[in-house]
């Protein structure tokens, strides 16, 4: 009897994700699986993400049955019990029978038929052990091992929470990260709501800003509006960050440079926000200046400001003009992202860390040669780290006397003031910066600074 479609494509876009170091949300948006039925999209997202949520949970609960040792184990064959067990955990509506029956063909599907009997034991095993995966975001926990093991997290992450945010926050982002994030998308003009809820979708106004919408019900992605470029999904921190570059347009323009770009996000808000403007947007690896190109020039009917893409390294800059606004959302560990790349708790090391700071050091240093005088540069990541953050700030800025720090809550307050922003200003401040904590703030995590030429 051959796999099921879904169990097939989640098993596949599983053992890429271990062996390739792909990323689950671009593989599950990718053009091999979109001939899917609706429903099997759907049981592929649960199941790719479930395990990838929950995989220290499942991993624990696995070795208590297991004659060998997890290390020891194919990674076709860790998945295929992974697969099982989140079914009979998580998917109660799921008969355990079908998800047993289902890992077992898919360990022979890879080949490893010598090991269906070894799987066989286990499955059953672990079938008839009735097991509570619930926890209580609300439970005290009193260190970072119960916190990290209640929510399946890497101990040394959640210490560094703790550290930084403090327990109650830290168990916040913890629970947010294993929940399923809710939708956001960016209207490019007022008009767009009218046909989206005509094709079927119930929207929300957004939370931080008035241009955002939050999907309740329906499929974004079907939406000609969608599809037209008219409507773009992006989680309301990344719209925030945009927004947050300023540029008092008002019918003369200014010079903007986006020097780590893809995949356009923020390019096209912002081109959207300045449309007297002319954006330089720049994408080191090919690729991806290719796919940044067709979605930047998804609709030309909306009014916005021209972009030219630029292949080039930002920490070595080929352009001799300077810039009034310049945005740095630099290449990060993504920590403000695991509810959408939980894969990325699995991957990171304190030594990555370390290796990003320097590259962000380096960036930020290139980019902030191209600001004019008197113009302002943002930089942003979407990490949780101070590594990340505020010391790749105050390094470059002790570097150089040309250069100040603007108190975020100065830009806030003026989108606030201009009606754009719908949040409490102070809420969404830490110091001088914009910080948001999955949790804590209906969004990604995400922190940007201002940094204003002034010599």
């Amino acid at each position: 009897m051959p796999v099921s479609p879904a169990r097939a494509a989640a098993f596949d876009i599983l053992l890429r994700v271990e062996c390739q170091s792909s990323y689950s949300a671009e593989l599950l948006h990718s053009a091999q699986y979109a001939d899917l039925a609706h429903s099997d999209h759907a049981l592929v997202t649960e199941l790719v993400m479930g395990v990838l949520r929950w995989r220290s949970k499942l991993d624990e609960e696995i070795a208590t049955t297991s004659s060998q040792p997890l290390a020891k184990l194919d990674i076709e064959i860790l998945i295929a019990l992974r697969l099982a067990l989140y079914q009979f955990r998580w998917l109660t509506r799921v008969p355990v029978r079908a998800a047993l029956h289902e890992s077992v063909e898919l360990v022979k599907r890879a080949r490893k038929r010598s090991a269906v009997p070894f799987v066989n034991a286990v499955l059953r095993k672990l079938s008839t052990r009735l097991q509570e995966h619930e926890v209580n975001s609300e439970e005290i926990y009193s260190s970072a091992e119960t916190l990290a093991a209640a929510f399946s997290h890497p101990v040394w992450i959640v210490e560094r929470w703790i550290r930084e945010y403090g327990m109650p926050v830290a168990r916040q982002i913890c629970s947010h990260n294993q929940s399923i994030p809710s939708t956001s998308i960016r209207l490019r003009t007022p008009d767009v709501q009218n046909d989206l809820v005509v094709e079927g979708l119930t929207l929300k106004s957004g939370a931080l800003l008035s241009s955002a919408r939050r999907v309740l019900a329906g499929d974004i992605s079907a939406t000609q509006m969608f599809q037209k470029g008219r409507a773009v999904i992006q989680d309301e921190a990344s719209q925030l960050v945009a927004a947050l570059l300023g540029c008092a347009d008002q019918g003369r323009g200014c010079r903007i440079l986006d020097c780590c770009a893809a995949p356009g996000g923020k390019t096209l808000a912002m081109a959207d926000l300045n449309p007297h403007s002319v954006i330089t947007a720049l994408e080191i690896h090919p690729h991806r200046a290719r796919l940044m190109k067709r979605l930047l020039l998804s609709d030309r009917t909306i009014h916005s400001a021209p972009i030219q893409v630029v292949i080039a390294d930002a920490r070595n800059l080929p352009i001799s003009v300077a810039f009034d606004r310049v945005l740095a959302d630099v290449p990060c560990s993504g920590t403000g992202t695991l509810a959408r790349n939980p894969e990325i708790k699995w991957r990171l090391t304190a030594d990555d860390l370390e290796e990003l700071h320097r590259r962000q050091v380096e960036i930020l240093r290139s980019a902030l040669t191209k600001v004019a005088h008197g113009g302002s540069l943002v930089y942003s990541t979407c990490s949780l780290e101070r590594e990340e953050n505020e010391d790749v700030v105050e390094t470059i800025l002790a570097e150089s006397s040309a250069f100040h720090l603007v108190d975020c809550r100065s830009e806030l307050d003026r989108l606030k003031a201009n009606g754009e922003l719908c949040a409490d200003a102070a809420s969404l401040s830490r110091g001088p910066y914009l910080r948001t904590v999955p949790g804590v703030h209906p969004c990604d995590g995400f922190f940007a600074a201002i940094i204003e030429r002034t010599l």
